[in-house]
């Protein structure tokens, strides 16, 4: 359930912070106050693009604020905790500044709007002014099906199969249409990988390689450093260790005579302590070192080796274990190619994957179209279209496609007597008003989501069918966290709460605002939406009857 709303800055809205409550609310107000922007504002919350034009006229960006409440040991909660947000509550941040650049927040932690989608999913299903339309395309009635059946998930999984076998097939029929130029390749291939496998590239091996030639390499220079130090340190008349031991020596014994020597003679005696190590340590490496003609050319010649295997395929050596991998998979494809039974075997593998999984989708699609178009129809009739019938049609696809293997087609007759013909035929605007919102009202009641939200959805019906709908949308308040922004008084009377929505200039600014409506408000409110600017006690009263309040 949507919980707290908070917009700055947002088109016309400086700041609002509403907090909602539960069941039915409808959101009113003059044509224009900004009604809808709420529902922008919230769209924006769960994911949608936006750029710079929603930021409010000069102002620095628009930010806009969602919080949701989480049920324990639900779906969301499983979500944020996969994912690493906190499950306390869901709260979605979104930030537009005037560039345009966007920034994302889950619970306070920055989220990609793929995955600020994938948690709305969870919380609310937005129906939009136009939703009545996109229902005239096949894909959209589809997908209401599927939704409608909870078969989404699996509709993903055909589409992936038919990939899948469509990938197959191609591989047989290229590889049957250019047999020549898949043989020069193989044996190119071949020789490549016969090349690289016998040069037998190591990436560790490399690097121990590479560090011995150096050490080799330099073995004269690092013997001579090695021999000055050293004697520097204890060898020759100007050795300097005897001295200092010397020196160190006397400063100890001066130490008797004032403690005050004590630190400094403490110092000298560690710091010569580390030059009799270093000289122990010179000793060792110049036994360790020695000069190894032989090791050193077979190293260079290792390395030679490599370096022109690199710069024959244009990588680094580093490359060369991927480079290998990729020659050596598509090998593996093109010796698969030389052999037809595997390919078409391969496919004909694919095709009974997908028609396997297709035929779960049919059965689903099917069970699910009789029960929907049963609703939808009981539905019309309460929405004053008297013997119409709805129907869903599915018709087979001899081969099957990415959708499965039927298409999916809405037909409907609105009066008795009438023939079923395809949705887009047949339906006026208002008759598509109410079949889309018989649709929508039906099928949200298998949507997951805790928050359905109605944006105008009622335009084009009135009178006796908008009360209709104001009730259906209250009974499924009952259930769920109903939002509806409208202009039917027949739709807002039937709310548990209603908003205001009331557009205002302020210094020159144009701005929107929101009043939550009590008992005399709302009569006040309803009676504007009844009877326009001039409001009479008569359209009072008949305001007061239809809240049930008079």
């Amino acid at each position: 359930m949507l919980l707290r709303l908070i917009v700055r800055d947002f088109v016309i809205v400086d700041r609002l912070e509403l907090e909602f409550g539960s069941g039915f609310g409808a959101l009113t107000g003059e044509t224009g106050a900004g009604k809808s922007i709420l529902v922008d504002a919230l769209s924006l919350a769960m994911g949608e693009r936006a750029d710079a034009s929603v930021v409010r006229n000069g102002a620095e960006r628009a930010e806009v604020s969602a919080e949701f409440d989480v049920a324990p040991g639900g779906a969301l909660e499983t979500w944020l905790r996969a994912n690493d947000y906190d499950t306390e509550a869901c709260l979605l941040r979104r930030v537009i500044d005037s560039a345009g650049r966007s920034r994302a927040y889950i619970n306070g932690a920055a989220a990609t709007l793929g995955q600020m989608r994938e948690v709305a999913d969870f919380l609310a299903d937005i129906h939009g002014q136009n939703a009545h339309h996109s229902l005239l395309r096949s894909d959209a009635q589809r997908d209401l099906l599927d939704t409608h059946a909870g078969a989404l998930v699996l509709a993903r999984e055909v589409a992936a199969a038919h990939g899948a076998w469509r990938l197959a097939r191609e591989a047989r029929e290229a590889a049957e249409k250019d047999v020549e130029a898949t043989v020069r390749e193989r044996e190119l291939l071949e020789w490549q990988v016969k090349e690289l496998v016998a040069l037998g590239f190591d990436a560790a091996e490399w690097q121990e390689t590479e560090q011995e030639q150096r050490r080799l390499g330099n073995a004269n220079a690092l013997l001579e450093g090695a021999s000055a130090a050293l004697a520097a340190l204890e060898e020759g008349e100007a050795a300097s260790l005897p001295l200092l031991q010397h020196a160190g020596a006397r400063l100890s014994e001066l130490t008797g005579f004032d403690p005050a020597l004590t630190e400094a003679a403490q110092l000298f005696e560690t710091a010569l302590i580390q030059l009799e190590e270093s000289a122990l340590a010179l000793r060792r490496y110049q036994d360790r070192l020695e000069l190894d003609p032989a090791r050193l050319n077979e190293l260079d010649n290792r390395i030679d080796a490599v370096t022109q295997m690199a710069r024959k395929h244009r990588v680094t050596p580093e490359e060369l274990p991927d480079l290998l991998r990729g020659l050596q998979s598509r090998l593996a494809e093109l010796t698969l190619r030389a052999d037809p039974a595997a390919l078409a075997d391969r496919e004909h593998k694919a095709q009974a994957a997908f028609r396997d999984v297709a035929k779960k989708l049919s059965a689903l699609r099917a069970k699910t179209a009789k029960a929907l178009a049963a609703a939808v129809t009981t539905g019309m009739q309460e929405l004053a279209m008297a013997g119409g019938r709805f129907e869903i049609a599915l018709e087979a696809l001899a081969e099957g496609a990415s959708c499965g293997l039927e298409t999916v087609e809405f037909l409907v007759s609105a009066n008795a007597g009438q023939p079923l013909r395809p949705l887009a035929k047949v339906a006026s605007g208002g008759e598509l008003s109410r079949i889309g919102l018989a649709l929508q009202v039906i099928a949200s009641q298998a949507n997951p989501a805790g928050t359905l939200i109605f944006d105008e959805v009622d335009v084009g019906i009135g009178g006796r069918v908008a009360e209709i709908v104001g009730r259906m949308l209250r009974e499924l308040g009952k259930q769920r966290q109903v939002l509806c922004v409208t202009h039917l008084p027949q739709v807002a009377a039937q709310a548990d709460w209603q908003w205001s929505i009331a557009k205002e200039t302020r210094d020159g600014a144009t701005t929107s605002s929101v009043n939550v409506l009590d008992r005399e408000a709302r009569i006040g409110e309803i009676a504007r939406m009844l009877g326009g600017e001039k409001i009479t006690p008569t359209t009072r009263r008949h305001a007061a009857e239809m809240l049930g309040l008079g």
